[in-house]
């Protein structure tokens, strides 16, 4: 799965290429320099990069896929990373996960892993993700792999649902980046028979996984001090639920009100009404619509209950009905703190 952003990073136009040409055997990630915006040379500079860790690794350079992150407009350091290239080869080791996450963080204060066991199988996976982060994809990498026999077209399949109501209903700071991944590597190598059960399981576990990784990322998020769950229920459909969902979870104002933590309810209504839709706005009806912090409603049928929730905790849960139809969607996102404004003032600096 890439990034929708219309100006994407010269790793995934080679990824696209390699992926059309062959399955992948090996990932090489670079961190610090996002080698989007870079031109000709950045496009080079990616498969060259592909070209060296294939030559290492006794593959075809259509089978390395390459993802980057960091800065836009600069051009890769070939030489340091080439280099760096050789010495990751060469201390490959099936205990080396934990040092791949931590390899490829930026702004991120934790490696982010994740491991679910299935009945004979497993799903695991890293992700990388602090900053730009917003659907459709962001400023994120996530490797996904499994032992569960999978034909590329299967993985394709199972990892699109998964990636939607997971790592594409996140949000921290509304920022798509140029740069976003998520790849789910499949060998068969547990042998497993499948079934239709099997199949199910592996659909649970993969959608745990995306999810266990998407919280790691949103939770680690630059300068967040709240992590928050809006939900909207009610909504006349699942399309209008998540518009409405999500642009209450990218409202500056709903945001900083949760940095300061005050229930300041008005922004969410504000944001839920405005929230852009098939050249609109969704359906909202005030007057049905239900509103509460933390499980304490404040807005009931289009009335104020003048009752004050507790919102001082770490986590806040954001829960709007509509009364309209079955459409329902959740979104995870963050409070925009002071701390975010001067990580991202001085990025390069």
């Amino acid at each position: 799965m890439f990034t929708r952003n219309k100006v994407q990073a010269a790793c995934l136009q080679v990824n696209r290429a390699h992926l059309a040409a062959a399955d992948p055997q090996g990932v090489v990630i670079n961190s610090g320099v996002a080698n989007a915006a870079t031109g000709e040379q950045g496009h080079a500079n990616a498969v060259a990069t592909a070209e060296h860790a294939a030559a290492a690794l006794g593959l075809a350079a259509e089978q390395v896929l390459v993802l980057s992150t960091g800065v836009i407009g600069v051009q890769l350091p070939l030489d340091r990373l080439l280099a760096g290239v050789d010495a990751a080869v060469g201390a490959l080791s099936p205990d080396g996960g934990a040092d791949a996450a931590a390899a490829i963080m930026t702004t991120d204060t934790k490696p982010k892993e994740v491991a679910v066991a299935g009945d004979g199988f497993t799903v695991g996976g890293m992700a990388k993700g602090s900053g730009m982060i917003h659907p459709d994809l962001a400023t994120m990498l996530a490797v996904l792999t499994t032992d569960y026999p999978l034909t590329a077209d299967e993985a394709t399949a199972q990892l699109r649902p998964a990636v939607d109501t997971t790592f594409n209903a996140i949000s921290v700071d509304g920022d798509c980046s140029t740069n976003d991944m998520v790849l789910l590597l499949a060998n068969g190598a547990s042998g497993i028979e499948r079934t239709a059960a099997t199949d199910a399981a592996f659909t649970a576990a993969l959608h745990e996984a995306c999810a266990d990784l998407s919280r790691q990322i949103v939770a680690d998020g630059e300068g967040v001090t709240v992590l928050a769950e809006i939900t909207v229920e009610g909504a006349a459909d699942g399309a209008q639920a998540k518009a409405i969902a999500r642009r209450i979870a990218t409202s500056p104002l709903v945001k900083t009100a949760l940095f300061g933590h005050d229930a300041n309810w008005g922004r969410v209504l504000m944001a839920a009404g405005s929230a852009p839709y098939n050249g609109g706005y969704a359906e909202i009806d005030e007057g049905r619509a239900t509103l509460a912090y933390n499980g304490t409603v404040v807005y009931e049928r289009g009335t104020p209950t003048g009752v004050e929730p507790d919102v001082s905790g770490p986590s806040c849960t954001i829960a709007l009905e509509l009364g309209l139809g079955a459409g329902s969607a959740s979104y995870l996102t963050s409070d925009l703190s002071l701390d975010y404004v001067r990580i991202n003032g001085d990025y390069r600096s």
